[in-house]
């Protein structure tokens, strides 16, 4: 699989792997990646750092929206290969090591089978690695408040409901506001476009995603690159109110 890369703006790629996406912030020729795709984007993640004058070596952090398997893929592998810390919300950590998980289950997705979309996305799932063991074996937290001292300078921002720990990430001098699954622009098993909040399935709480649909608006910005569906181009505050109309 190759990925598609896309320009966001200067030193800001997202990239769309195989139904996640990540993105790839640089500075020279170092990175910082936010979130790695599923396990079976390996060679595709790794092909992205080289299309945009990287490499493995150079990436200086990995930042995890959330630790579910099509986001935290490849982190284990950066991180035990070439030393590269992973970070993630203090709350997501223990979800990163694997202490607990905190994914739809099997169960619940039959139950949503017969739903447009459900069974192809679960079938790709299944073959890119969705219920593969891929834990980060020394996770970090965030160290403080504020921007972090990385390539792209994101402000780690915590916006739980998807999962607990789950954080977008700012980066108000670009006017871009990084998602993840708290605020996305489409995915496989959603019957519209556009800005929305994921299929309730996939939420540990549908009620605190709602309530940070008022985080996402009180951030600056009219780009949001999500981590699901294409980059969308307009008010982030707006995005957020149109998700929260469709998502009750």
């Amino acid at each position: 699989m190759q990925a598609d890369i896309r320009r966001v703006a200067d030193g800001i790629h997202l990239v769309h792997g195989s139904n996640t996406n990540w993105v790839i912030l640089t500075d020279g020729d170092a990175v910082t990646l936010v979130d790695t795709g599923y396990p079976g984007d390996r060679e595709a993640l790794l092909a992205s750092l080289s299309a945009v004058g990287s490499a493995p070596e150079a990436v200086t952090a990995v930042l995890v929206t959330h630790a579910h398997n099509d986001h935290l893929g490849s982190a284990g592998y950066l991180s035990s290969t070439y030393g590269t810390p992973v970070y993630a919300h203090r709350a997501e950590v223990p979800h990163a090591r694997r202490d607990f998980l905190h994914q739809v289950s099997v169960g619940r997705v039959l139950r949503n089978a017969w739903r447009p979309g459900v069974v192809p996305w679960s079938l790709h799932a299944l073959r890119s690695g969705g219920t593969a063991h891929v834990p980060v074996a020394g996770p970090r937290e965030f160290p403080g408040e504020g921007p972090l001292d990385l390539p792209g300078r994101p402000v780690p921002v915590h916006t739980p409901g998807h999962t607990d720990g789950h954080c977008a990430f700012h980066l108000p001098q670009a006017g871009v506001v990084i998602s993840g699954d708290g605020l996305v622009s489409g995915h496989p098993t959603a019957r519209v476009r556009g800005p929305q909040l994921l299929p309730v399935m996939f939420d540990r709480d549908r009620g605190r995603a709602l309530a940070s649909l008022d985080v996402f608006e009180a951030l600056s910005g009219d780009v949001l690159v999500p981590g699901h569906g294409p980059v969308h181009r307009g008010s982030v505050r707006e995005a957020a109110r149109v998700a929260r109309e469709r998502g009750v």
